[in-house]
């Protein structure tokens, strides 16, 4: 604490770099003013700073903006999923060989895994493996397209989307090893609601005229250390369609084309319905960029 003498020394110390101003133009708050600045550069005192005031308008327009990003973090949240209510979704598989996707399918249905069952089997070869079984099952078939040779009839686009989207009412339309290109009009009746299997990483190994083992030998030449099946859903060019799921394999220098395919085989048998079951159920929310992303079951 100072004495009375040194406080009135201070001031007197303070005061001595003040400008005295004119008393006509003078007053005493200008005086005080001056003087309380002068001692705060002297003992550097600081000023307490004000919040520079914000207009009602931008104030409420800043508090919208907020409010509109928590609602758009909210919806980037896990969709809602289907209530099951003892419904079941149905499903349409296309197949041109022996449908073992297709069988791996319709047995997850029967477990109870995927919440749906298979109303029809459609094909470009009628006496494969894949109709033989659905006969076996009472599952329909229908032929799509017909025989460019006319050795069997078959439907049209038009027909097709018909039988499977208003008579059959398919929900969703699974490819199982189908290798004709899929026609516009069943693509635009079944946006976002097909999804196809290839047996390699896409966006690599894809492509027309890239299926089967052909996939497999490509894989194996490339020297790529990793395939792997790709599940995607379908557009109107060949494998090329948002990625939906991948499972990886490791490729041996000594693998051929049917050792390889025998362990990514496997791999489609596990990631195909576990993907159908996630479309089934509602857990495929889209990012903005168009990338789907599933959700795992609570």
């Amino acid at each position: 604490m100072h004495s009375l003498q040194q406080q009135s020394g201070l001031a007197r110390q303070s005061t001595q770099g003040v400008q005295r101003l004119p008393s006509s133009r003078c007053s005493s708050t200008a005086i005080v003013k001056q003087l309380h600045h002068h001692i705060c550069q002297q003992h550097m005192l600081a000023l307490p700073a004000t919040r520079p005031c914000i207009a009602p308008r931008l104030q409420q327009q800043q508090q919208q903006h907020g409010r509109r990003r928590a609602a758009a973090v909210t919806r980037a949240g896990p969709p809602e999923q289907h209530a099951c209510n003892g419904s079941k979704k149905k499903l349409a598989v296309f197949v041109s060989g022996g449908g073992s996707n297709f069988k791996a399918i319709h047995a997850a249905c029967l477990k109870g895994q995927i919440n749906a069952e298979v109303v029809a089997v459609v094909s470009d070869v009628p006496s494969c493996g894949g109709v033989a079984y659905a006969a076996q099952h009472g599952i329909p078939t229908l032929t799509y397209p017909a025989s460019k040779k006319g050795l069997f009839p078959g439907l049209t686009p038009q027909e097709l989307v018909q039988q499977l989207k208003h008579e059959l009412g398919a929900d969703y339309v699974l490819l199982a090893g189908y290798l004709k290109l899929i026609p516009v009009e069943l693509v635009s009746a079944y946006k976002r609601a097909m999804l196809n299997i290839h047996p390699g990483l896409l966006p690599s190994f894809g492509g027309k005229g890239l299926y089967g083992e052909r996939v497999h030998a490509a894989v194996i030449k490339s020297g790529a250390r990793f395939s792997g099946p790709t599940v995607h859903f379908v557009d109107e060019e060949y494998d090329t369609g948002p990625i939906l799921a991948q499972r990886c394999v490791s490729v041996s220098p000594t693998d051929s084309p049917k050792q390889l395919a025998a362990r990514v085989l496997e791999q489609e048998h596990q990631v195909y319905p576990y993907a159908v079951s996630a479309l089934v159920d509602g857990r495929i929310t889209w990012r903005e960029d168009g990338i789907p992303i599933i959700w795992e079951a609570s």
